[in-house]
C-alpha cells in the first residue's frame, strides 16, 4: 500500500502576527513556525501506525512550499516516513494547492491519501476535498477513527447529535482530526534518520490561482470587563440589548 500525507508548515499559535505591504502580505520576519498540528498529530501519526502493521507500505510526504518549509518537512520525517516531496511555490490559493497535490497523487498512484482537517491560519479545510475530487476518489472528512482491513477503510466522523461509520475501498482520501490518533515526539534516532531520508525537489505544474489575497485585517482589540451586580438583572440586560447586539 502506498499512503500520502499531506503536510503543511503554519504560523506557531503564539507568534505575534502582522502584515506588511499595504496589509496585502504576512510579516513573517520573527515567526515561529510549526508543523501544521492536525497534519502532524492526527493524519501523519495514523499514517505512521499503519505502516507500522504492515513494514511494505510505502509512507510519503508532500508539501507545497519554499525552501523554508523545509526543516519542517525534516521534523515530520524524523516523526516517520520514506520520503518527502516539496513542490517549489508559495500560494494562498486554496485550488492552486490543491491542484498541484493532486498532480503528486496521480502520479505516485497512492491507495489513502491522509490530510489534517484544516491548517491553523487559514482554517479553510478545503484541501483534502478539492484532491479528491481532482484525482477521482471518494473523500470523508473529520475522521475521528480510522482502521483499514484489506483494500476497505472504515471510518468514524463526528457529526450532529452523534457519530457516522463508513466503509469505503481504496484509492481514498481522508481528513484527520483529534480521536484519529495519539501525539507523537520525534525521538533521537529519528531525528538522525531524518537528515538523510529523501527529500525531493518537484516544479509546480502549470495550474492558474483562482483566488488572490486582496488584504488581511486583525481582529478589533478585545474591550475591558465589565461587572454588572448580582442584583441589577435590569443593567445587564440593557448591555446585553444595546453593546453585546445579543438581542
Amino acid at each position: 500500500m502506498k499512503i500520502l500525507v499531506c503536510v503543511s508548515k503554519t504560523p506557531d499559535t503564539t507568534s505575534k502576527i502582522a502584515f506588511k505591504d499595504g496589509n496585502t502580505k504576512f510579516e513573517d520576519n520573527g515567526v515561529q513556525w510549526i508543523l501544521n498540528p492536525y497534519d502532524e498529530w492526527y493524519a501523519l501519526v495514523r499514517a505512521i501506525e499503519l505502516k507500522e502493521k504492515d513494514a511494505a507500505t510505502v509512507l510519503h510526504l508532500v508539501t507545497v512550499g519554499t525552501a523554508d518549509a523545509e526543516p519542517i518537512i525534516r521534523k515530520a520525517l524524523a516523526l516517520g516516513g520514506d520520503e518527502a516531496i516539496r513542490i517549489n511555490a508559495e500560494s494562498s490559493d486554496s485550488y492552486y494547492i490543491a491542484a498541484q497535490i493532486a498532480e503528486i497523487a496521480k502520479q505516485g498512484a497512492y491507495d489513502l491519501v491522509l490530510t489534517g482537517k484544516e491548517t491553523i491560519d487559514y482554517n479553510g479545510s478545503s484541501i483534502g476535498a478539492m484532491v479528491a475530487e481532482l484525482i477521482d476518489a471518494p473523500y470523508i472528512s473529520l475522521a475521528t477513527k480510522f482502521d483499514l482491513n484489506g483494500s476497505v477503510a472504515t471510518v468514524a466522523r463526528e457529526i450532529e447529535g452523534g457519530e457516522e461509520v463508513a466503509e469505503v475501498s481504496l484509492p481514498v482520501v481522508v481528513s484527520c482530526q483529534k480521536g484519529v490518533a495519539e501525539q507523537r515526539i520525534p525521538n533521537m534516532r529519528g531525528i538522525m534518520a531524518a537528515r538523510t531520508k529523501p527529500l525531493k525537489v518537484v516544479e509546480p505544474a502549470a495550474i492558474d490561482t483562482l483566488t488572490s489575497v486582496s488584504s488581511y485585517e486583525l481582529p478589533p482589540a478585545k474591550a475591558g470587563v465589565k461587572l454588572v451586580a448580582a442584583d441589577n438583572v435590569a443593567e445587564l440586560v440593557r448591555l446585553l440589548h444595546e453593546e453585546a447586539k445579543a438581542f
